[in-house]
């Protein structure tokens, strides 16, 4: 599983907890100058300013707005919305994470990977462990291979839903902790910091390839952290842990420093999608790139016919320099970028062209449904 071809001598790999024998675990912040107590409702997650600093006994308290993330407190409020996956197969079982997104009365979703839970989409058995050790069998609602992500549901209503963040809006050195169950140990919690934003990451095989324009974090995330949570210091999810990356000789595994996980908002539209659908839609630029550069540039080989780098004018043979002020070095970079945006945006593509001269181009996404 490769990390996007860059200069670092790194594979990206996914942190699925396999047991099988021979499978491989595939903006701006404010000023802070004060913090403030709040009681968090250990059912419903609802926040109210804290009376001299006490919680009632149903509620967690969390000090919000100080400089570095209160761990404690943190792990205490988000640890009931992170649930623990298992996986069986007749071909052998692993272990994953995910996160309680919206519960009803009666059921409740949760969002993972899409290589958590692949193995079972035609055969075998999937079920939820949630924090108090209490199991239920989970049912799949649809995935996005592409995306990496996948929504599960359970028979079981009222649950804790994790909060949600905006990765639009984390900044490189902020303070993060990633919650799941590495190697099959649920409640695991680890703290770093966010080390890169927009990190172009692949990952999977060449039929089943996941494109993240990726939050890259230091907190130690290691196989079975797969679908688990990266929350900032308030206590909301900001990202899906997806991948690690490994040493490409050595045969190194487990964390190493470099993990990575699909940004929050990139996220939700697919998973809201899932929801409401069973299904996802991906955006499309509307060109096929030439694999024989594809390393060291994203060349455009041939246009689709009727999509948005035809309407816009955009000239095969092209090469793709930035997006939205975003510079594309490679296939993969171009194709990340891309995928972080919904059907229908619009964005400022600048192109090389054949003649050696540069031009902007403002190019309206198609959609077309996930695989």
């Amino acid at each position: 599983m490769k990390l996007n071809r860059t200069p670092l001598k790194v594979t990206a790999a996914f942190i699925f907890g396999a047991i099988i024998a021979g499978s491989v675990a595939t903006a701006t912040t404010n000023s802070v100058v004060s913090s403030v107590v709040v009681c968090a409702d250990n059912r419903t997650q609802a926040l109210s300013l804290a009376k001299s600093g006490v919680c009632a006994t149903n509620k967690t308290a969390i000090e919000i707005g100080s400089n570095s993330i209160n761990a404690k407190s943190i792990s205490a409020l988000v640890t009931p919305s992170v649930v623990s996956i298992s996986v069986k197969t007749t071909a052998g079982s692993g272990t994953g994470s995910g996160s309680i997104y919206k519960t009803s009365a009666t059921s409740s979703y949760i969002i993972t990977n899409n290589h958590v839970i692949e193995s079972a989409v035609t055969s075998g058995t999937i079920k939820v462990e949630f924090a108090d050790g209490s199991e239920i069998p989970a049912t799949i609602v649809g995935r996005d291979r592409m995306y990496d992500v996948a929504v599960l549901l359970v028979k079981k209503g009222n649950l804790p839903v994790i909060a949600l963040g905006d990765s639009s809006k984390v900044s490189v050195g902020d303070e993060v902790l990633a919650i799941g169950s590495p190697l099959g140990l649920a409640n695991t919690v680890t703290q770093g910091i966010i080390s890169a934003l927009n990190r172009p990451v692949t990952a999977g095989t060449t039929d089943s390839t996941s494109y993240v324009n990726a939050i890259q974090t230091d907190a130690a995330i290691n196989p079975g952290n797969s679908g688990g949570a990266l929350v900032d210091s308030q206590g909301r999810i900001i990202g899906v842990n997806s991948a690690i990356a490994t040493l490409t000789s050595g045969g190194t595994s487990g964390s190493i420093g470099l993990g990575f996980s699909i940004p929050i908002n990139e996220a939700k539209r697919v998973i809201d999608e899932i929801i409401a659908t069973g299904k996802s839609t991906r955006p499309v630029l509307g060109v096929v790139f030439d694999d024989v550069s594809a390393d060291t540039q994203a060349k455009i080989l041939q246009l689709t016919p009727g999509e948005g780098a035809q309407k816009a004018g955009i000239v095969v043979g092209s090469i793709i320099t930035s997006i939205d002020g975003v510079k594309i070095s490679n296939r993969d970079a171009a194709i990340v970028k891309i995928r972080s945006y919904a059907p229908g945006a619009v964005v400022t593509v600048v192109l090389t062209l054949p003649d050696g001269s540069s031009k902007s181009y403002k190019v309206t996404l198609g959609s077309a449904p996930a695989v």
